[in-house]
């Protein structure tokens, strides 16, 4: 089973990239975030054509997360409970897999914009509420993946420029403190299962030539619980497409299990 997360920054830009990466990579599951359209203008029928199954949570210009999946979804969420919140950031869903049934859970995290501000705040709420809500999956669902932009660098080892990053948003105490609270439920951070290097992103900005320099962040992360963890052969990122035409700012991190 290969299982991937990709923020697309605009599937409306970036089709003919996902397509082409569906093509080459051939994933059972692709998590999207950032998709940034309503779902009745989803590509539906493209995505279809390429052989998967779609499931889509999406808004007007801003969020968006969609599931491509080889494998027809079931038992699917769009929000986290109790969270009164019309922003659509959450998608789960429970597929077969050859590795036995897996729950996904697609995840576009807010940025929280600059610490202390409104959204910081919003932020950290959220996560608080994401916290109780895979304390509940996991009783349920012992092969849990959870996937998509964190928008939280987890270490110093994860960022080009530790120094001065720190104390910012995406690398605040607050912010890594609050996904160290979700990995001590029993999550691992599957990147990190089989490398321990520093300088691996898997975002850049696009001003002052940052993905020429490697100047970049790692926030796009796949967390798996004990069972998926045991089954994991690779957890990668791909970095080609941040090199294409047009290229979202983020690349896809890959995973496979077996």
């Amino acid at each position: 089973m290969r299982i991937a997360t990709w923020n697309v920054n605009s599937l409306n830009v970036r089709l003919p990239h996902v397509l082409d990466w569906l093509a080459e990579a051939r994933p059972d599951l692709l998590c999207l975030q950032e998709t940034k359209l309503e779902d009745e203008r989803f590509p539906r029928e493209l995505i279809e054509f390429a052989g998967y199954h779609v499931v889509h949570a999406g808004q007007k210009t801003y969020n968006g997360v969609a599931i491509l999946s080889r494998q027809p979804a079931r038992d699917v969420i769009t929000d986290l409970p109790g969270l009164d919140d019309p922003q659509r950031r959450v998608l789960g869903a429970t597929f077969a897999s050859d590795v036995g049934e897996v729950r996904v859970l697609d995840l576009y995290v807010p940025n929280g914009q600059a610490v202390g501000s409104d959204k910081y705040a919003y932020k950290l709420d959220w996560l608080a509420h994401l916290k109780n809500h895979l304390a509940e999956e996991l009783s349920k669902h012992p092969k849990l993946v959870v996937v998509g932009d964190f928008n939280i660098a987890p270490t110093d080892a994860d960022c080009y420029d530790p120094d001065g990053w720190r104390g910012g948003i995406l690398c605040s105490d607050a912010e890594r403190a609050a996904l160290a609270t979700l990995l001590d439920l029993g999550f691992t951070d599957l990147f990190r299962q089989f490398s321990d290097a520093a300088g691996q992103f898997s975002w850049w900005d696009y001003r002052g030539n940052m993905f020429a320099g490697n100047k970049g962040l790692r926030i796009d992360l796949i967390l798996t619980s004990a069972a998926l963890s045991q089954a994991a052969r690779t957890c990668t990122i791909d970095s080609v497409p941040r090199a294409w035409g047009r290229p979202s700012d983020h690349t896809p991190v890959v995973a496979d299990f077996r």
